[in-house]
């Protein structure tokens, strides 16, 4: 089979997107003169963006190309992950979001100083600086390289990284959180405009005929819940781990939750968070079914991950090739984009307290976009580094189910239980992450075969445990803590100014109820 290849008009259509994204950079920079500018958008952000922006960052490259891939390989179960994610932003928008803006926090980890300590915030800041840097953007940036030399084989890995760090960060660096959402809202519609191509000519490819997919296909393959020894994504993990994972990433992880912070109110912060979960809601028939056709008409890949871009330059026109993957370098670009930005505004606002120092706005914003070249440097850096361990590099992916369940149980509870304490806290951080080095290394070793999403919901358990019984025998939080940080069941009432048809609370039972049908549909 040919290697893929663009056309001239392919890399006009991809030249014009790269244009329209530097313009909306430097467009926005013009708006940028402060930290609040840089990391929150001056905190103008509406629902639509918001949501556009959501969905944007989490289709990552490595996304885009692994749907398809691990569906092509071993099925539908993949989505077990896009779907979950309506139910966790749904808890995201009725519970976790009023506290968070009515705190009026620049970083998730400062709601952690705020309800505890600072001894969490530095913590949880740390883990999140270092995730976003050295997992998020240098495997997206190495993801995407992969892709760009599928396409352009002389080009070398380290170019091709760099380039890419090099047009995210330079956008970022000057239009903040205002670039990365509005060139997100371009990114997200060019992307499910590509996506929704592939998945409709994928599907001319079997005669439009779901009996000829369902004949062709092993069932285990069409079925999200999958046997409980299942290598891939048992369905134990798919209930206990998955919405640990899923909460991490939606509820409490930097570079999603800063558009939110930035929105300009409370609804408009829920709606464009349900926005988002509707945008999840179509990525099984868009995204991951396309794979699974795939394996019908492009029977001899070797490579699974090869699947996407076979799939566009073997089913689509010169022009729409380049449309598409001008949708997959801006899924590239928005996940890198956000990263830049979240880890800069973690070092600047939680280690370096810039109003502490009594620092202007301005040079708060400089020093924010400083960091920005200085880590988008610094992952260009380190990705290319991942090719020489692949091994370890998914060892390092796994590793976040082992990272993050301590993390999920503290902001949970330190919502929903009053009693509550920073000791209780501190100490589910570090028992919980020592628990979690332990059985890292089991597996590593291999006396442990749990599947890393199992193992998730384990940690979880044995992290609340810590919690409540060092919260129980310590002294009671303060009197401000409990009342501002902690859940009332008022932040649910509707705002009397909207009408029925705004009410976030309809909004939040239509996409359950849509989510709970697909699920059920492809039980």
């Amino acid at each position: 089979m040919s290697s893929p290849s663009l056309s001239t008009i392919d890399l006009v259509v991809i030249g014009i997107y790269f244009v329209l994204v530097m313009y909306i950079g430097l467009r926005m920079a013009r708006r940028t003169h402060s930290g609040e500018d840089l990391f929150l958008a001056g905190r103008r952000l509406g629902w639509i963006p918001i949501g556009f922006s959501l969905f944007a960052s989490n289709i990552s490259s490595t996304t885009l190309v692994g749907l398809s891939g691990a569906a092509y390989t071993w099925g539908i179960a993949v989505s077990n992950y896009e779907w979950m994610a309506a139910f966790v932003l749904v808890f995201f928008a009725i519970f976790f979001i009023p506290y968070y803006l009515n705190a009026r926090i620049t970083t998730v980890p400062e709601f952690l100083e705020r309800r505890f300590d600072r001894r969490s915030r530095l913590y949880f800041s740390g883990l999140t600086l270092f995730s976003n840097i050295v997992i998020d953007t240098a495997g997206t940036l190495f993801a995407g390289a992969m892709v760009l030399r599928v396409f352009f084989p002389e080009l070398d890995l380290f170019t091709a990284c760099l380039g890419l760090a090099l047009v995210a960060g330079l956008y970022t660096a000057a239009g903040g959180l205002a670039a990365v959402v509005y060139t997100d809202v371009l990114q997200a519609v060019v992307l499910l405009v590509g996506a929704c191509m592939v998945s409709y000519l994928s599907f001319a490819q079997v005669d439009f005929s779901w009996a000829n997919v369902v004949a062709a296909t092993p069932p285990q393959q069409l079925s999200l819940m999958l046997p409980l020894d299942d290598p891939n994504l048992p369905w134990l993990g798919t209930l206990v781990g998955v919405p640990i994972l899923g909460f991490y990433f939606w509820c409490t992880n930097q570079f999603i939750v800063q558009r939110v912070l930035g929105a300009r109110s409370i609804a408009h912060a829920r709606w464009g968070a349900l926005f988002a979960g509707f945008l999840k809601l179509p990525v099984l028939y868009i995204m991951v079914l396309p794979g699974v056709m795939a394996g019908m008409f492009l029977p001899e890949l070797e490579n699974g991950d090869a699947v996407f871009p076979m799939l566009v330059t073997t089913l689509l026109p010169a022009g729409l090739v380049g449309l598409v993957m001008a949708g997959l370098l801006a899924a590239i670009m928005s996940s890198i984009d956000s990263t830049l930005n979240s880890a800069s505004a973690l070092l600047t606002m939680d280690f370096l307290r810039p109003e502490q120092r009594g620092w202007a706005p301005v040079k708060i914003a400089w020093v924010g976009r400083v960091f920005i070249v200085l880590f988008m440097f610094l992952a260009a850096m380190i990705s290319p580094l991942i090719d020489n361990f692949s091994g370890l590099f998914h060892y390092l992916q796994s590793a976040l189910a082992y990272l993050v369940s301590p993390v999920v149980v503290i902001f949970i509870l330190g919502l929903f239980w009053r009693r509550a304490t920073a000791t209780g806290a501190f100490a589910a951080l570090l028992g919980g992450h020592a628990v979690s080095a332990l059985l890292f290394t089991l597996s590593l070793l291999e006396i442990l075969s749990l599947h890393f999403t199992i193992i998730a919901g384990l940690l979880a358990l044995i992290s609340a445990v810590i919690f409540v019984v060092v919260s129980s025998v310590t002294a009671a939080p303060l009197e401000h803590q409990v009342q501002q940080y902690t859940f009332h069941a008022e932040t649910m009432e509707r705002q009397a100014s909207l009408s029925w048809w705004q009410d976030y609370r309809l909004h939040s039972l239509v996409l359950v109820l849509l989510a709970t049908a697909l699920v059920i549909a492809h039980w």
